[in-house]
């Protein structure tokens, strides 16, 4: 048996998720929800570094993990994860980009359209 998850946030946000991907047809945000209902050590942990690596000028990326610190970011990205590590935030400011949580994307954005998963 699968172990069910504890954190009520996470759980009312995987259920919305699911929701919300019936709702407008849109087939990402069903992906994330079942990245979000994966183990807790399966979650990507994804550098800056990376984001600067891959992630083109004004793109939007979503991560269904954590996103750190580590590394330089100079393109102006915006971010959606569960989590940030506080540099890891700093640095996607700082860089012009915005840190946002995957509820916010969705509100936004509720087609999913132009957004990329990494991680």
């Amino acid at each position: 048996m699968a172990q069910k998850k504890s954190n009520p946030e996470l759980v009312l946000l995987i259920k919305d998720l699911k929701i919300h991907a019936k709702k407008h047809n849109t087939p990402i945000w069903r992906d994330i929800a079942e990245r979000l209902e994966r183990p807790l050590r399966v979650w990507p942990e994804v550098n800056v570094s990376r984001i600067e690596r891959y992630a083109e000028d004004g793109e939007t990326i979503i991560v269904p993990g954590k996103v750190l610190g580590s590394g330089v970011l100079t393109k102006k990205v915006s971010v959606a994860a569960w989590r940030f590590s506080k540099s890891a935030r700093e640095k996607i400011e700082k860089a012009g980009g915005r840190a946002l949580s995957i509820r916010e994307l969705m509100m936004e954005n509720p087609k999913g359209s132009n957004v990329r998963i990494m991680g």
